[in-house]
């Protein structure tokens, strides 16, 4: 089952839910992980799936093509975050949401695209 299908997402993506953009300004990246540190001196996984919505056409291919650069970018602020943890404490989304919004946004060189932030999981 597509989680997206719950959220209402989908439709959405699909141009047909209101919010403005359609499924050809959404670019999904691959899920970034970090080590992180549990309580009992064991490791876990910090798990952040993460996509951009471009809406502007010369900033969404600039987008495409930079894609291993914006992997590259999410996986040291994610690794940052993930080191910076106590153990068993849950991670600050939102800080993480920012941070990586300023990641994207100093990657493509100009703001105009938009972080979307899915499942933030440590486990």
């Amino acid at each position: 089952m597509d989680r997206r299908d719950l959220l209402g997402l989908k439709r959405a993506a699909a141009g047909g839910g209101g919010g403005g953009g359609g499924a050809a300004t959404y670019q999904r990246l691959a899920t970034v992980t970090a080590n992180v540190r549990r309580v009992g001196g064991g490791s876990g996984v910090m798990t952040v799936e993460t996509g951009v919505d471009v809406p502007d056409a010369a900033l969404r291919t600039r987008a495409a093509q930079s894609a291993p650069r914006l992997r590259s970018a999410y996986n040291a602020v994610v690794q940052q975050a993930a080191s910076s943890l106590l153990p068993g404490a849950p991670p600050d989304v939102e800080r993480l949401a920012r941070d990586l919004q300023a990641a994207t946004d100093r990657t493509l060189g100009r703001a105009g695209a938009r972080l979307l932030l899915g499942t933030v999981m440590i486990a």
